[in-house]
């Protein structure tokens, strides 16, 4: 391990990057909001996959290799990046829920928000339902799953690497294998249970560690380019070291960020919910994600379009913007009880945009950039066990039922304790294919036995 005076440094900042985060965020907001105007948008989850996968490779391959990696530091800033924005919104949702959600609907909540807390959401949805099915639209905390996948990644990845790395072990041939194997968990998962294929990280992990792949071969050409002594993290691949591109390196450049480009529009535009994902189709974003990372921040898409100064602010703040939109749509759909108004719709992506530059500003930056001080890490991990805790017991305590909302609770489970089958004289007035006998009226259904009664058809 790494003396206490190391530092774990981080890659070189790219605002391509951040433009990048933008092409993500933006379609996923849009499918939410405006399912039938951009299919796929929902691919943009797999773009975030590619370029965690890539950043946190890099800083973990750069660092074990001039032996300044240290856990503490790595979960202290991932701490720092995550907890933050993610404490602000569970809060919300447990304030809004409180006062908006029925009593089933608040215990479900909290069940969620200890599982966003737990970091475990994927395992959680997969056990309720399909993320496409019509209850999920009234999940305030439904997109956590891709959040979870993320942060599970972050705890299994750098574990894996450091024991290779202390072994001596070669950790292109453990990245390669990992991602090949998830890779073929996820075409086989498609087949057997698309539920499982879409939330778990056994099937989704190999579109991080396609930019760990990338990160490994981006490193590797800059120390070659700089004829350098190969570091021992690459000398353990047989000596293979990719050299850097020929004289039309540039042209090679801009054609691999156009073809990048290319591909995310077409997956945004012909993917669909409908389809088999992740299976083969989530090759289309990851393929586009990493062909534009690997194009570099000179070529042309990565210099006009994505570092263009808006695109990076979106990127910017593309995090708590990912979090902030889902809850505020879904809340919407809740209290009116259907598709909320377009008026509606539009008026809380105005909001999240909003929020999600305030928290940016004044909770993120503050958070992850200010003053330096022991304690914060400390307090926000306390703040999240807390927040855990307390949707475990929301949970336990059935949704807290003495809320005032759960007035008009008592009254729809009086209406849903009615008992239909008897008053409508289920399989004899009212007909039912599934019983038996069930062909005709009988004739205590007709004004042949009771000319006051009235006979209705529906």
């Amino acid at each position: 391990m790494p003396s206490s005076s190391a530092r774990l440094s981080a890659p070189t900042y790219r605002p391509d990057i951040d433009g990048l985060r933008a092409v993500a965020v933006i379609p996923v907001v849009v499918f939410h909001a405006f399912p039938d105007s951009i299919k796929g948008g929902f691919i943009g989850v797999d773009i975030f996959f590619v370029i965690s996968g890539f950043l946190i490779s890099t800083i973990l391959f750069e660092n074990l290799a001039r032996g300044t990696f240290s856990f503490s530091e790595f979960y202290a800033r991932r701490i720092r990046r995550i907890f933050p924005a993610l404490l602000l919104v569970l809060l919300f949702c447990c304030l809004i829920g409180w006062f908006v959600l029925l009593a089933d609907e608040y215990k479900r909540l909290g069940r969620h928000v200890a599982a966003g807390a737990g970091f475990i959401s994927n395992f959680v949805l997969w056990k309720e339902a399909g993320y496409f099915d019509t209850s999920a639209e009234t999940k305030p905390l439904l997109h956590l799953w891709s959040l979870a996948i993320e942060e599970q990644f972050y705890i299994i990845w750098p574990l894996l690497l450091w024991l290779f790395w202390k072994r001596r072990k070669s950790v292109i041939i453990l990245t390669a294998a990992i991602t090949a194997a998830s890779f073929a968990a996820n075409l086989a998962g498609v087949h057997r249970d698309l539920v499982f294929a879409f939330f778990s990280p056994v099937t989704r992990f190999w579109e991080l560690l396609a930019g760990g792949l990338l990160a490994w071969y981006t490193l590797a050409v800059k120390r070659s380019s700089a004829d350098v002594q190969p570091l021992p993290l690459f000398r353990k691949a047989g000596g293979f070291l990719p050299g850097t591109f020929a004289s039309d390196s540039r042209t090679a450049a801009h054609l691999c960020s156009l073809l990048g480009l290319s591909l995310l529009v077409f997956g945004f535009l012909c993917i669909h919910k409908g389809d088999s994902f992740p299976g083969l189709w989530s090759i289309i974003p990851v393929a586009g994600a990493v062909l534009l990372i690997a194009a570099g921040p000179g070529a042309v898409v990565n210099r006009t379009l994505l570092s263009h100064p808006l695109a990076v602010w979106v990127g910017l703040i593309s995090f708590p913007l990912y979090l902030w939109h889902w809850p505020l749509l879904s809340f919407a759909r809740i209290i009116e009880g259907e598709m909320p108004r377009l008026g509606m719709r539009l008026a809380m992506v105005g909001a999240a945009v909003v929020l999600s530059w305030l928290t940016y500003r004044f909770i993120e930056q503050r958070v992850r950039f200010g003053r330096p001080n022991p304690g914060k890490t400390p307090a926000l991990v306390g703040l999240m066990v807390l927040f855990g805790c307390a949707g475990l017991i929301t949970s336990k305590n059935s949704g807290w039922e003495f809320r005032p909302i759960n007035a008009l609770n008592k009254e729809i489970g009086q209406v849903q304790q009615y008992d239909w089958n008897a008053d409508y004289r289920r399989g004899t007035c009212f007909l039912d294919a599934s019983i038996e006998k069930s062909d005709a009226f009988a004739d205590v259904c007709t004004t042949v036995s009771d000319p006051d009664r009235p006979v209705v058809m529906l």
